[in-house]
């Protein structure tokens, strides 16, 4: 049975989208806001920037002067604070006890309204530290998801690393940070989401008074990517280590296509559990590793299908050839009814789980707003009930194509193996 909820949308007269989820049920209440800033919407020459801003901000308002000032306020009315950036979104995220949700939105008045940037030269030392996490000692690119973006998208910001490269990081200045918070941080160009134990009418009210001063702004735009061509490619970074990462990206089907659902039930038929495709076969069969994973990274306009797996060196060819051999399969032939009936049934539980969460309800209502109109549960719920084994390996058959592939590797193989990955690479069909 489905706990009863309320979902408002409000829009303030600047632009500024509310959603507001009432979830009585509940004894918590979170405030998001989302906004359409990543490495998706930078140039080269900014790449970085708004991982870099989401960092500023914290680090001082008109009110609170530092980042010490502004993490006592959150931590002494009960918040914990939650800050990240994405390819195409960022997201500020305040979990609070409901009797605290007015201070938490004037807390985010605050930073919106009036961020100081104090302290850069600080925070730029903590972010190139992140981002030496991601290179050798040779100060080559070692972290996989990066490599295999822009191996994916070349010529596209979706391929650019989110962090940015060393040397922007290094010369962005405050004058920099404000003229992309200006960009950026309009009202239109963001969704501000209340869920949990909370009023429409008072978070209205109190959103309104906070929030509505700020400045209008624009929404941004994206350029969608090329079509997906020209593979298979392949990329290799050699590493030290005890073990190889592995990651086949294909390009896939964005959200708002209407073969989604069958995407979807296409990846848990490969990985929703231990008894499903890819783990039997990989890890329980034949041990070529002791963790591997299939999921999709969406978008509003494509997508990608991902596997990953890190294995001991010489197993990596024939987890590759295992694992795409998995896929040929499924464009060949429509998994049983059997499978298909339980990935529909572990979906709705988890969507279902979805109602004892505000933050995850707040991401399903509020973060899909961002894009475009989210769809309600029963929606959900038919368009999975809908699809079939046949959809399945119709989906599977037009995604799992060479063209759309693309292999890294990071770890340290020598020249015999690197042949071999890369003949499985070419020989898949």
């Amino acid at each position: 049975m489905i706990p009863r909820f309320s979902r408002f949308q409000d829009v303030l007269p600047n632009g500024l989208r509310l959603v507001t989820v009432e979830l009585p049920h509940l004894h918590t209440a979170t405030v998001v806001m989302y906004a359409k800033v990543g490495s998706r919407y930078e140039s080269q020459h900014d790449n970085g920037l708004s991982h870099f801003l989401e960092h500023m901000l914290f680090r001082g308002t008109a009110r609170y002067p530092d980042a010490y000032q502004i993490n006592l306020a959150i931590e002494e009315i009960g918040g914990t604070l939650y800050a990240e950036t994405g390819r195409d979104y960022s997201l500020y995220q305040l979990s609070l006890h409901p009797d605290t949700l007015d201070a938490g939105i004037a807390l985010f008045g605050e930073i919106f309204r009036a961020p100081a940037f104090q302290g850069i030269e600080v925070e730029r030392r903590i972010i190139l530290e992140e981002i030496l996490e991601d290179l050798d000692e040779d100060s080559r690119e070692i972290n996989i998801d990066d490599l295999a973006r822009a191996t994916v998208f070349p010529d596209h910001p979706l391929g650019y690393k989110i962090t940015g490269p060393y040397e922007n990081v290094e010369r962005f200045t405050v004058a920099d940070v404000r003229r992309h918070f200006e960009r950026c941080y309009g009202a239109r160009n963001m969704v501000l989401t209340v869920a949990g134990a909370c009023e429409r009418s008072r978070v209205l009210k109190r959103v309104s008074e906070e929030l509505g001063p700020l400045a209008p702004g624009t929404e941004l735009g994206v350029e969608a990517p090329p079509e997906s061509g020209g593979g298979p490619r392949f990329r290799y970074v050699e590493n030290q280590g005890s073990q190889t990462s592995l990651q086949v990206l294909f390009r896939a089907l964005p959200e708002t296509s209407p073969d989604y659902p069958a995407l979807q039930v296409l990846s848990r038929v490969l990985d929703d559990g231990m008894s499903t495709r890819l783990h039997h076969r990989v890890c329980d069969e034949l041990g070529l590793a002791y963790y591997v994973s299939a999921n999709i990274e969406a978008f509003v306009d494509t997508a990608l299908f991902e596997l990953d797996a890190t294995s001991a060196h010489a197993n990596v060819a024939p987890l590759l050839g295992e694992a795409l051999t998995l896929l040929s399969e499924l464009g060949r032939s429509p998994p049983s009814e059997a499978e298909v009936a339980k990935a529909k049934r572990r979906y709705r539980w988890d969507l279902e789980a979805t109602f004892d969460d505000p933050d995850a309800m707040a991401g399903w209502w509020g973060g899909t707003e961002l894009f475009f109109r989210p769809l309600p549960f029963e929606d959900k719920v038919a368009r999975m009930e809908a699809v079939t084994p046949a959809d399945v390996r119709r989906v599977a058959a037009a995604v799992f194509q060479r063209e759309r592939m693309t292999v890294a590797a990071v770890g340290l193989l020598d020249e015999a193996q690197v042949a071999e990955v890369k003949a499985v690479v070419e020989k898949f069909r």
